[in-house]
């Protein structure tokens, strides 16, 4: 059956990375190992039909091999590897109002079992969820059925998840005023500020939570602190623009928040490696040399 999954896949992917007809829907095809990449994941599901990927966020790894799925409950910088080719992946972002009315109808007493605060688990797709995300994906050879049968699909599919052993943190995810919800909504948060100047206090008055809390929560859930989270955003986003050749590093570090262009190369060099500017003309080389094997879009790296 996880054939069959990426068999569809690959006839689906336009490119290394492929955003679908099908609402909520993206396609993930590689035929060559390549470099590990920075993205920022947004809360999604991902089922791997071949292949195999590590994913690094903060102090925490995380492998995924064929036939498992990963769960991810929030916007999180992290750096993608993969480790096996071919590597073929669907993924489902999530959207908290259908989750929740499919919950709904599951129509179970009792309120969902206190889970600790996490920002990705896994676990073994199940043959009806591989059944299930196959013919998802099948509905691009009909675009015409996309519009009846893809929400019918997309609601079997997260009720099948519900019941599987990502139910329990699903469930918590989304509760509203749950401590993951709090962490969810104080990451997005952070994603759409992290180029102003953020204090612990003035993120913990976001979650609701006291630094102390908010700290504990943060770090079980993302592997680093709020603070360190808005580094690896702001440092993300620097090396995206230096990679897309059209700034010098002194304007990216402006253009991210940075105040002192020492520090943003200080911590830069840190975070890869190398000074900005070499380490952009780095990466330029190697897509040069492997231009055979596209890897990027409109000068940023492809999405994993």
């Amino acid at each position: 059956m996880l054939d069959r999954l990426a068999h569809a896949i690959e006839r689906h992917c336009q490119g290394p990375w492929s955003e679908t007809a099908v609402p909520r829907l993206s396609l993930v095809a590689l035929d060559e190992l390549m470099e590990p990449i920075d993205v920022t994941y947004e809360p999604m599901i991902c089922f791997i039909a071949d292949g195999a990927k590590r994913t690094v966020a903060g102090d925490r790894s995380w492998a995924t091999p064929r036939g498992q799925m990963l769960l991810v409950t929030l916007d999180l910088p992290v750096t993608a590897a993969f480790e096996k080719v071919p590597y073929r992946a669907a993924v489902i972002r999530l959207d908290n109002r259908v989750l929740a009315a499919v919950q709904l109808e599951l129509d179970e007493a009792g309120p969902p079992t206190p889970q600790p605060v996490t920002a990705e688990i896994a676990a073994p797709i199940s043959p009806e969820l591989v059944d299930a995300v196959t013919r998802w994906i099948q509905l691009l050879d009909t675009p015409e059925d996309i519009g009846p049968l893809a929400p019918r699909i997309e609601s079997e599919i997260l009720y099948r998840l519900l019941r599987s052993p990502l139910g329990p943190v699903l469930r918590h995810w989304s509760l509203a005023d749950s401590a993951a919800a709090r962490i969810r909504t104080t990451a997005r948060w952070i994603c759409d500020h992290y180029t102003e100047p953020l204090g612990i206090d003035e993120i913990a008055e976001v979650a609701r939570m006291s630094p102390a809390t908010l700290h504990r929560h943060f770090k079980a859930a993302t592997g680093m602190s709020p603070l360190r989270f808005q580094k690896h955003l702001r440092l993300q986003e620097a090396r995206r623009r230096l990679f897309a050749g059209d700034v010098t590093a002194a304007q990216a570090a402006q253009a991210v928040g940075y105040v002192s262009a020492t520090q943003f190369n200080r911590e830069y060099r840190r975070a890869y490696g190398l000074p900005p500017g070499q380490d952009a003309a780095h990466l330029r080389t190697r897509l040069d040399a492997a231009r055979e094997v596209p890897v990027v879009h409109d000068g940023s790296p492809a999405k994993p």
